[in-house]
């Protein structure tokens, strides 16, 4: 049985053991995420991607959702896939935290995607980008102690951050920033 954070935290303080109060949930189930390159998360085909094959590549992290006024994004995201995968790697993460706009499960979202937009580029099982439970890719990516400066968590679907070929976050995008506009495609070529 897991039992929540907040109380792990008491019960370790009543029984005298020194626990670590900054550390997250998170950090608790997969270990402490100092680099990009330490990440893992799992596919819609239930794989596990370990984000060290990156190295060298830009990435585009997207989170995405299907039933929002920005699900159109697929499209171009696809074509920035086909157009500029050499150059950087794609990746969506469903997310259901905004207006419950991700409602399906992996195979329901793996199956909308391929139907309407013809989704080739990875993308993964269902996550929380924000709060408590918000995967580890999320809180590195919102934690400037870890990614260097940034603090913008998405604050809708369809937010955009791209990590350098080196594992750096160099830009974040708001959800209503293309990926195929000026701004994306001159920080990728």
């Amino acid at each position: 049985m897991k039992l929540p954070y907040p109380i792990i935290m008491l019960l370790s303080s009543c029984f005298g053991y020194n626990a670590d109060i900054k550390s997250r949930p998170q950090d608790m189930k997969s270990g402490a995420v100092s680099s990009f390159y330490d990440i893992k998360a799992v596919s819609l085909e239930g794989d596990t991607v370990d984000f060290s094959a990156f190295k060298g590549k830009k990435v585009l992290i997207v989170n995405t959702a299907s039933a929002c006024g920005y699900t159109p994004q697929y499209e171009d995201l696809q074509k920035l896939h086909e157009q500029y995968g050499s150059k950087v790697e794609v990746l969506g993460f469903p997310c259901n935290q905004f207006g419950n706009q991700e409602s399906g499960n992996n195979s329901e979202i793996k199956a909308f995607c391929q139907r309407n937009y013809g989704v080739t580029f990875k993308m993964f099982q269902k996550v929380d980008v924000k709060g408590e439970s918000k995967h580890p890719l999320f809180d590195w990516l919102t934690d400037k102690n870890k990614n260097g400066w940034n603090t913008q968590a998405p604050s809708w679907n369809f937010c955009k951050y791209l990590v350098n070929e080196k594992g750096e976050l160099v830009k974040f995008y708001s959800s209503g920033t293309s990926p195929l506009s000026k701004e994306v495609l001159d920080t990728i070529k």
